[in-house]
């Protein structure tokens, strides 16, 4: 099997205001782990998760792994 030419891709989402550094009482970094289709959406992906660290609903992006 192929395993590089995969349609379906596992991709790590990083909460971007503890990543910038924007919420200085936080203690860590919140990461999700999901999947997303290569073919339908080519750019990086951002979704809204609650960071458990900021206390709020804030924006992930992906990150390289």
């Amino acid at each position: 099997m192929a395993k590089g030419k995969d349609v379906r891709v596992r991709v790590i989402l990083e909460c971007t205001s503890c990543r910038n550094g924007v919420n200085k009482v936080s203690t860590g970094i919140s990461r999700y782990i999901t999947q997303k289709n290569r073919h339908n959406t080519p750019n990086r992906l951002e979704l809204g998760k609650f960071c458990p660290y900021c206390y709020k609903h804030t924006i992930h992006g992906e990150i390289k792994k």
